[in-house]
């Protein structure tokens, strides 16, 4: 299976937390946590549509003026999530500038952001440019299941854990993965092209048999034309969807392990922080934070297929190779030979 949703942490293993999942085929990406975004070019953010935040911590939330740099001036709707307060604060950064000059701008940049606390309750605010970026409530709500976005092709989920206070961890999966069968398409003499990403869409949102799908026209053949959906259901085959997992920040507790292994069980990849080394436990649990050795026993509870840990401490700076040692034994099962299931991540 070809994964759709592609992940990469902005600053690798040492920096400020953000991972960001571009998907595949989609001019569309996913960010999780607002750390340092320097990194990322401006062509990348502009695809960020929507922003989990786990905690307001300076190094999972200074990236939110580079984001808001970037996008003033375009036609684009963000959308964040994060836990309690976090409305507040996007709004004081906001006002942290002046807008007297936003009547002269073509385009509207709106950020709607939704706080979930640990009743799982919601509050969303929006916040638009031509407002001069003035909050405006849009409603309070409840989650269901912890479920925090529903689209056609991808489910976003959230738990609230503890670190000195709330902070949340998430998962996003793909409702389904849907590939394309060349040789179907071949047979049905169609050709290949971007009409394929409707035809996809069409399927994940279940569209009735009569749907019309236009298929776009190969170069230098017949002119464009549309089909039935049901005619073309047997190019697209259905399997279960990629997970992704997105943990940090968070207390080593009985508690908080049930909750990220319910969260985040079988995912296929999960990026989970790994601060402390081993031999520094009583640290860890001083400043909330896990160990090397629990975020590899969660994530073997979690039975995900491959971990990546991250927001190790700057007191381990050239030991990288040790702390990744001690994540991969504690994953390992206890009746397997350590091997390495961590494979290194770029931006």
């Amino acid at each position: 299976m070809r994964p759709l949703m592609h992940p990469a942490l902005v600053n690798g293993r040492f920096g400020d937390p953000a991972v960001y999942v571009e998907r595949l085929f989609e001019r569309h990406a996913v960010l999780f946590d607002l750390g340092d975004i320097a990194a990322l070019p401006p062509r990348r953010i502009i695809r960020i549509d929507d922003v989990f935040v786990s905690h307001a911590h300076i190094d999972h939330f200074v990236g939110f003026d580079r984001l808001l740099r970037v996008l003033v001036g375009r036609e684009k709707t963000v959308k964040i999530w994060g836990p309690s307060g976090i409305g507040e604060r996007v709004g004081h950064k906001l006002q942290g500038y002046q807008w007297n000059l936003v009547d002269r701008y073509l385009n509207e940049l709106a950020f709607i952001v939704t706080e979930v606390d640990a009743s799982r309750a919601t509050r969303t605010v929006r916040f638009r440019l031509k407002n001069a970026f003035i909050g405006e409530e849009l409603g309070r709500g409840r989650l269901d299941g912890g479920l925090v976005q529903a689209e056609p092709m991808f489910r976003v989920s959230t738990a609230v854990l503890d670190h000195h206070g709330p902070c949340l961890g998430f998962a996003i999966a793909e409702t389904a993965h849907l590939n394309v069968w060349k040789t179907r398409l071949a047979a049905l003499g169609l050709p290949t092209g971007s009409w394929l990403r409707e035809l996809k869409r069409a399927v994940a949102e279940n569209r009735p048999d009569d749907h019309p799908i236009r298929i776009d026209a190969r170069r230098g053949g017949p002119s464009s034309r549309q089909m039935p959906l049901g005619a073309l259901r047997d190019v697209v085959t259905v399997t279960a969807g990629q997970k992704i997992g997105y943990i940090t920040d968070v207390a080593d507790t009985p508690t908080n392990r049930d909750a990220i292994v319910r969260l985040v069980k079988g995912a296929d990849i999960l990026f989970i922080e790994a601060p402390f080394a081993q031999a520094d436990v009583a640290l860890a649990a001083e400043r909330a934070h896990l160990t090397t050795a629990a975020a590899g026993e969660i994530a073997r509870a979690a039975a995900v297929s491959r971990i990546e840990p991250f927001h190790f401490s700057a007191r381990y700076e050239g030991q990288a190779a040790r702390m990744l040692g001690e994540v991969e034994a504690a994953f390992a099962k206890p009746d397997e030979a350590v091997q390495s299931r961590i494979r290194r991540m770029t931006p």
